[in-house]
């Protein structure tokens, strides 16, 4: 069961595709979308990620930054970002601890689910039920921001 709304954030420190270093606390008062995803390039999770692709304008003029997270190596994420023109970062969690601390553990990959969290680090909306085609847009809509 994924961690309920008013929770704090549990802080993370992980590589993106790019092999950069990203933290939670790094990004301390900016609004964080943070998705969990099971699989790169596979039909449903390229959905979802093109949703955010096509829709990142719209969270950058809001200042809210856009993570994906699923249990795939750097090298696949890589390959998927380029593939799909992907312009969000995508994080690198082979050893689960992410997933495992957000409470997303499908059994080997992660659940589809995604947490907002504030500038404050604290869960203001989780979203279990996602549409991969519109979710982008619905996060929007869920924070009044469409």
């Amino acid at each position: 069961m994924p961690l309920p709304v008013g929770t704090a954030a549990p802080n993370f420190t992980a590589k993106d595709t790019k092999g950069n270093t990203v933290s939670l606390s790094d990004l301390k008062g900016k609004t964080v979308v943070l998705y969990f995803y099971p699989k790169d390039d596979t039909p449903g999770c390229t959905k979802q990620a093109c949703s955010f692709r096509d829709a990142q304008p719209q969270y950058q003029s809001k200042d809210i930054v856009v993570l994906g997270v699923s249990a795939d190596d750097e090298a696949s994420h890589q390959a998927f970002t380029e593939k799909y023109n992907l312009n969000f970062p995508l994080l690198v969690d082979t050893e689960k601890s992410l997933i495992s601390s957000y409470d997303v553990d499908g059994g080997g990959y992660a659940k589809r689910v995604t947490y907002v969290i504030d500038g404050n680090g604290k869960i203001t909306n989780v979203d279990e039920s996602v549409n991969t085609t519109t979710h982008a847009e619905d996060v929007l809509k869920s924070l009044n921001l469409n």
